[in-house]
């Protein structure tokens, strides 16, 4: 092969591969939506199968879609345990419902800034420079229920930075929009301080339990959130068995 035709092979495959991606995380293409067929892409961007195949390739790699033999190429969805500890977790909007009790989501800051000098978590998620800073609150039959500071990476979920998640908390719109592919948890306990114990309606000290966050698509951060419950009024419950 020519210099001139390894320079377009690398263009277009890169093309498809950018184009395939942008439409995952814009949420155009949803988890689970299947991708057209190797041979309707060769016909799309006139090139090889080995173009297509290398793109695929990379996008499987990354966590961003699965391969099935015979049946094609799909948007990637949650691994299904990482998902249902997403969902008992995670989506406070949906622990609240399962309760019988009224939600509600008040978005108190919402900032897209470069990170701060010093911190670790949100130096990680600055990889265009940027991270969009969000604090909320989240509340159950009028009553505070959860205090959470969230960041994401543009770079990884640009379709975040047009939302303005007045009416929907950040973490139920990237459960149902942003797929992911690996998630670290952290669970510690802490007295509030006097900012959190005024937003939660406490008195200042009061016992809290503290939800962290990470999640990655392959290589790629995603997300942190920190979460914080009133003691007596959240648990955490696992059901396993020997060796699961």
């Amino acid at each position: 092969m020519s210099e001139s035709a390894a320079t377009v092979a690398v263009s277009l495959h890169q093309r498809i591969h950018d184009d395939i991606r942008n439409r995952i995380l814009s949420g155009e293409w949803m988890p689970g939506h299947r991708i057209a067929s190797e041979h309707a892409l060769m016909a799309d961007y006139a090139c090889s199968r080995m173009t297509v195949n290398k793109a695929l390739t990379q996008l499987a790699n990354a966590g961003l879609v699965e391969r099935r033999r015979r049946a094609g190429t799909f948007v990637a969805r949650p691994h299904p345990h990482l998902e249902q500890v997403a969902l008992q977790i995670a989506d406070i909007e949906a622990e609240v419902r399962a309760r019988g009790l009224d939600y509600r989501f008040e978005l108190l800051q919402r900032q897209l800034r470069g990170p701060r000098a010093g911190h670790v978590d949100e130096q990680a998620l600055a990889e265009s420079g940027r991270i969009l800073a969000l604090d909320s609150r989240h509340l159950a039959d009028g009553q505070p229920f959860a205090l959470e500071r969230r960041l994401i990476d543009p770079l990884a979920v640009p379709a975040a930075v047009e939302q303005d998640f007045t009416a929907q908390a950040p973490g139920s719109w990237l459960l149902r929009h942003v797929p992911w592919t690996r998630a670290e948890h952290r669970i510690s306990a802490i007295n509030a301080d006097l900012a959190q114990a005024r937003l939660l309606d406490v008195a200042d000290g009061t016992a809290c339990l503290v939800i962290e966050r990470r999640t990655w698509r392959g290589e790629q951060p995603v997300t942190w959130v920190r979460q914080v419950f009133l003691g007596n009024f959240y648990d955490l419950v696992a059901r396993f068995t020997p060796g699961s």
